[in-house]
């Protein structure tokens, strides 16, 4: 059957009563694609987002969004408290390694709360009047190092003269993350961390105290009580330079805030009480803990914390 020519001639009107009733057109593969009569795109055959859809969306990532945020809080704050944890790991390793290599007794000491107070008072007749304008500054600059600051003393160092053992600053003062700090009861009281899951018990005595260490420098006069661990010349932990320490040392380290006193226009500060708080409360005893574990006999630390079995 032979077909002319003139019946697949279309009429103008014809086209545009096509378009108007959004017929896509014979021999269109698919409403995506261009019709292959007039090589236009029919509007009916596009798909697109409505208005309800795009606003469903933007909740459904407003919801997500509200769940994540805190969650990469958490996890930046674990992560401040494991940047806390192993600098402590590694003062302890520094401190024994110190202790060996000068052939000595070293002092990781640590700075408490109220440092200041000598014999119940601030200032006191003997420490604070004889030291120097420039310990007296020194001092005081260690008050934003409450909780969270130590440093090495070594009693006596390789070099000096015999029968003389003068204190040594080995290090400046060291300060932990942000947002974290030895926790307040292992300066001043003594408890027990169990280990829910595995039944572990940590028992957190107080630090030893000495007023033996000239503070805040090795050219100031002694006076504060100030908290340590101590390791002999073999690297063991000891409290009087001669006897091994008859148990294990834990330092269990706390997430929160120490919020130090100053006086409110200069920002300088000022020797009144801290403000110490955990956040979330209670983590340095919790499931949350963390404690710096170091073996008497041969003064090596390790981390311990709540594993999942």
């Amino acid at each position: 059957m032979k077909i002319s020519n003139q019946s697949r001639v279309q009429s103008p009107e014809s086209r545009v009563q096509r378009r108007r009733t959004g017929d896509c057109g014979l021999g269109t593969a698919d409403c995506g694609l261009r019709t292959a009569d007039w090589g236009l795109w029919t509007a009916d055959c596009e798909s697109a987002f409505t208005l309800i859809e795009l606003l469903v969306v933007i909740a459904i990532l407003g919801l997500l969004a509200g769940l994540t945020v805190p969650v990469l809080k958490n996890f930046a704050k674990s992560d401040a408290t494991l940047g806390a944890s192993r600098q402590l790991l590694d003062g302890v390793a520094r401190a024994r390694q110190l202790a060996i290599s000068q052939h000595t007794t070293v002092y990781m000491v640590f700075v408490p709360t109220n440092f200041w107070v000598v014999g119940g008072t601030f200032p006191d007749g003997q420490w604070w009047p004889n030291l120097t304008l420039a310990q007296k500054t020194a001092a005081t600059n260690l008050c934003d190092k409450q909780l969270t600051g130590f440093t090495f003393i070594a009693h006596g160092a390789m070099g000096d003269q015999p029968g003389q053992h003068p204190w040594h600053y080995l290090d400046p003062w060291q300060t932990l993350p942000d947002n974290t700090f030895i926790a307040f009861q292992k300066f001043y009281t003594t408890n027990t961390i169990v280990d829910q899951v595995s039944g572990v018990a940590y028992p957190i005595a107080t630090f030893n105290y000495t007023n033996d260490i000239p503070f805040p420098t090795g050219a100031s006069t002694n006076g504060p009580y100030l908290p340590y661990i101590a390791f002999n010349y073999m690297g063991q932990l000891t409290f009087d330079e001669q006897t091994i320490a008859p148990q294990d040392a834990y330092i269990p380290i706390a997430k929160g805030s120490v919020i130090y006193a100053a006086y409110p226009g200069t920002k300088l500060y000022q020797f009144n009480p801290a403000d110490v708080a955990e956040n979330p409360p209670g983590n340095s005893t919790n499931s949350s803990y963390n404690i710096v574990h170091i073996e008497r006999l041969t003064g090596r630390a390790v981390l311990e914390y709540q594993k999942l079995q």
